[in-house]
């Protein structure tokens, strides 16, 4: 088996907001090859910048497109492209947009493997921890007190048991975040996990403060409090303070992610299969979280492709808890997928169909597909 081709296809919604809601577009990532069998991915970049890493011709032979690099090569060849992809860029690579792509190319793959083989990617990266995965609601936090208490209203109806709350208010004013995590956990009662991100906004001395208010209401974590280059910072929350601190979805590669565990001691690692390197990169993330006996959870904040990863990659390992599950109305999210993820009583079906376990809706590339003119 041949890889033939590497399409990388922008969808769009008709408006964008400045809202942290990577669901307002997309970066979708189509491999092909010659015995008919196709691979889905999905980056989360700026979808532009990231086609333009796919497309890029080959330049005085140090910088080359990642559709020349992957073109030819047999997709169980997996750590060879990888490694080929990351030596091919790596003048303009080694993180960033192309790591991104990368890692769209890289789930694509995987997927091409369960296909060409009959199973499961869970399968494939050698486990079956679980036939089900605890879905967390993740949504943007609303603005006022009663904004919360509606939503996580809806969210506990629905049937989930753990819910996210981050960005939108949060990081301005830590007793306004206070005020609206009591609202949350007061309207959740006690037996709803609460996680509250907090979008890099935080000095070290307000996250100290918050962490300390959040563990009286036992939220499981605080996400991403201080921008991901101050590891001294999160080395000395982390230190002071039993609740749990998670970061690591702005990281790119193994390498980093290394770094970040042995030097911030954080106690969630979070590594963005659409970032980080794909399923390849991230199975060995999640082995260096479990030897450092800290928590994986995968960041999923974008649409079904990358939940399908996100599942495979949790039912492979033993310590990851939790699914991110956005619940924004994006049609993007809600409609990318002929079948779309479902949660009941919380959780969600680890797919058990061949490779990634999905298929792509052709009507919403035909409804929010972007054409880009040269």
């Amino acid at each position: 088996m041949k890889i033939t081709n590497v399409q990388a296809i922008v969808l769009k919604l008709p408006e964008i907001s400045s809202e942290a809601d990577g669901t307002q577009d997309d970066l979708l990532i189509v491999v092909e090859t010659d015995e008919g069998i196709t691979g889905y991915g999905e980056v989360d970049t700026s979808p532009y910048v990231g086609k333009a890493v796919v497309e890029a011709y080959m330049s005085h032979g140090t910088c080359y497109g990642l559709r020349e690099v992957v073109v030819g090569s047999d997709p169980f060849d997996h750590e060879q492209i990888w490694n080929d992809m990351w030596a091919k860029t790596y003048y303009y690579g080694r993180t960033g947009p192309v790591m991104h792509v990368m890692s769209g190319i890289d789930m694509a793959i995987w997927d091409i493997m369960g296909k060409a083989t009959g199973k499961p990617v869970h399968k494939l990266l050698g486990g079956s921890y679980s036939d089900k995965v605890r879905a967390y609601a993740s949504a943007l936090m609303p603005s006022s007190k009663d904004g919360v208490k509606k939503m996580v209203d809806s969210y506990v109806s629905q049937g989930f048991t753990a819910i996210k709350f981050g960005w939108g208010p949060l990081g301005y004013d830590v007793h306004l975040d206070i005020d609206l995590v009591k609202t949350a956990r007061k309207a959740a009662g006690d037996h709803v996990e609460l996680m509250i991100d907090i979008g890099k906004r935080y000095r070290l001395k307000p996250a100290m403060y918050v962490a300390k208010a959040l563990e009286q209401l036992n939220v499981y974590w605080l996400e991403e409090p201080l921008p991901a280059e101050d590891y001294e910072g999160y080395k000395r929350l982390a230190a002071s303070t039993t609740l749990r601190i998670a970061t690591g979805e702005e990281e790119s590669g193994r390498l980093a992610f290394d770094r970040l565990i042995r030097e911030t001691h954080i106690d969630v690692v979070q590594p963005d299969m659409s970032r980080c390197g794909g399923l390849t990169e991230a199975k060995k993330i999640a082995t260096l979280a479990a030897d450092h006996n800290i928590l994986c959870v995968p960041h999923a904040f974008k649409t079904g492709v990358l939940v399908a990863a996100s599942i495979h990659l949790i039912a492979a390992i033993p310590h990851a808890p939790f699914l991110e599950f956005s619940v924004t109305e994006s049609g993007i999210r809600k409609e990318l997928l002929a079948e779309p993820f479902v949660q009941k009583d919380g959780f969600v079906d680890v797919p058990q169909k061949p490779g990634l376990g999905i298929e792509i809706n052709p009507d919403v590339i035909k409804k929010y597909g972007v054409r880009i003119e040269k």
